[in-house]
């Protein structure tokens, strides 16, 4: 099964919580684990929050975020406008007040990326987000069972 959302946002730090309440909600309705909605939400969230603090808008002045869901895997992709440097995960003193968002993504994702189409830079990041089986909702986690 394969579902997919993209929004086209103003490059305003309010975009962040639009997508994270739409991707959120898209998520739940598509049966995603709660686990994995919040995972998803927050690399989201730094994409997002790193478009808007280190890339130009798109040429329309807005900010592209879109998810693809397919085979227990979620992309999510932020497009922008580009930046003078290439996004990359870096490692802050501990003194650092920022500096850890592609860190988190890169440990939250399966595998995440950067593209450039032209003017165009995408970052993307593939989750985990497996359905619900044996009767579980997708509201609730299956328990871990330790050994």
């Amino acid at each position: 099964m394969s579902s997919s959302s993209a929004v086209l946002l103003p490059y305003a730090l309010s975009s962040v919580a639009v997508a994270r309440q739409r991707i959120h909600s898209d998520l739940q309705e598509w049966g995603v684990f709660r686990t994995a909605i919040d995972d998803t939400v927050l690399v989201v969230s730094e994409l997002l929050s790193n478009a808007l603090r280190h890339a130009h808008p798109l040429p329309s002045g807005q900010v592209g975020v879109a998810w693809h869901r397919m085979d227990g895997h979620v992309e999510v992709a932020v497009s922008d406008g580009g930046a003078t440097t290439e996004p990359r995960a870096a490692v802050p003193a501990l003194s650092s007040l920022g500096g850890r968002g592609l860190g988190i993504v890169e440990f939250l994702a399966e595998r995440w990326g950067v593209r450039h189409e032209g003017e165009i830079t995408t970052v993307w990041a593939v989750v985990a987000c497996p359905h619900p089986v044996n009767g579980h909702r997708a509201d609730e986690d299956i328990p871990v069972l330790h050994e």
